[in-house]
């Protein structure tokens, strides 16, 4: 478990250890050898190294893990000079937000369609213990697991609702609500190396390019069929009005048999693609 201490300051030792150093060469330069200040001088000398190697600089947003003998010590988050025992050996870990742009997976959705997906994520190290002693490589979990991440999402869901209707979340449609799934399991892959995720999102949806092309066909066909539907609705109240009007005001009889050429005639011109040609009747309907 991860446990956070400020150790002392790093000035006071530096300051020793220089009044240390001075003293040590003037002992060396002053007093003949093997002289008693000639002892002293090489102990001031030692004392000032040893207080040198205890001296560690953490820059804003790192901080040293510190291990006596193979034994887990602390962690220090402080940035500053600080001083420690010179015997810690100390591991620098960067406590800055990541950005990691995953490889463009090709893998298969819920209804077995190949895809194309990949993922931009944000992380950070959050608890310094596990992501240097619960994992071999922390950075290579981070890259593995989102990969893993990101495959199970796309297996999770379809790519639309073209292949499965009553789907509620689809990969492409899915929107803040897949990547929020996203986020959390990346969150629960990477909690035993410490890691906090800042954001997860789709950055690449696509289909595979062998069926990309019959996928578009399908998506085009599918709006002209909604298109035609609509323009179809549109059709049948227009003609329905304009009958309920010529009857309600009397403009004209129409047995049974007008009002079907009528009908037809409406049809034709409202669902067709082109303009409708007039067509001059200089005789009756019958003939």
């Amino acid at each position: 478990m991860e446990k956070i201490i400020k150790p002392m300051s790093g000035f006071l030792a530096l300051l020793i250890a220089v009044i240390l150093f001075i003293t040590g060469i003037i002992c060396f330069t002053k007093i003949p050898v093997n002289d008693v200040f000639g002892i002293i001088g090489f102990l001031c000398l030692a004392v000032a190294i040893f207080f040198m190697k205890g001296l560690m600089i953490i820059s804003p947003n790192y901080s040293r893990v510190l291990n006596f003998f193979g034994k887990y010590v602390a962690s220090v988050k402080d940035n500053g000079l600080f001083f420690v025992n010179p015997l810690f050996s100390t591991q620098r870990i960067s406590l800055r937000a990541n950005n990691l742009q995953t490889q463009i997976l090709k893998v298969n959705d819920k209804m077995g369609n190949p895809i194309e997906i990949g993922a931009v994520i944000v992380w950070q190290v959050g608890d310094t213990y596990k992501a240097v002693y619960d994992v071999q490589n922390y950075t290579a979990y981070v890259n593995t697991q989102s990969e893993a991440a990101v495959r199970m999402l796309a297996g999770s869901f379809a790519y639309d609702n073209l292949e499965d209707e009553r789907a509620e979340i689809t990969l492409r449609e899915g929107g803040a609500k897949v990547n929020e799934i996203l986020e959390k399991e990346l969150t629960d892959r990477l909690a035993p190396a410490g890691i906090i995720i800042r954001e997860a999102r789709i950055s690449h949806l696509a289909y595979a390019a062998e069926i990309a092309g019959a996928m578009l066909q399908r998506q085009q066909a599918t709006a002209i069929v909604a298109a035609r539907t609509k323009i179809v609705e549109g059709a049948v109240g227009m003609v329905e009005m304009a009958l309920n009007k010529l009857s309600e005001r009397q403009i004209v009889e129409l047995d049974d048999e007008k009002k079907a050429a009528m009908v037809s005639n409406l049809m034709v011109v409202l669902c067709g693609e082109k303009g409708a040609t007039p067509v001059m009747n200089t005789g009756t309907l019958y003939q």
